[in-house]
């Protein structure tokens, strides 16, 4: 079987490219900073906080956790979400580097 595209790139390029897809688009960073500004974690506030239907939301909750940005604890029958602050870190590292990399050629 041939190889994919993304295995043409670096994994840091793969994985700057997978955070940016995941924080792609506004509901997103909305969520994060919603997330981002409570200490542990929420579970149905974050709809009654944001302009979003519940299933948008769930769908916008799905690709950060998938990227790894949140986590999700089940508590009973709902689903508590918060940062994963170890993949917040690895995130806030690379955008940076990738920053100053390009900074430094222009």
């Amino acid at each position: 079987m041939g190889i994919t595209k993304s295995q043409l790139f670096t994994p840091a390029q793969n994985r700057v490219a997978a955070l940016a897809k995941a924080i792609g688009h506004p509901a997103r960073i909305a969520i994060l900073e919603y997330l981002l500004g409570h200490k542990g974690c929420v579970c149905g506030e974050i709809v009654d906080a944001l302009p979003l239907s519940q299933s948008t939301i769930s769908q916008h909750l799905k690709a950060l956790k998938e990227a790894g940005l949140i986590k999700g604890q089940i508590e009973g029958v709902r689903t508590c979400y918060c940062i994963e602050e170890e993949v917040w870190k690895e995130a806030k590292v690379l955008i940076q580097t990738l920053f100053v990399d390009l900074k430094n050629c222009c």
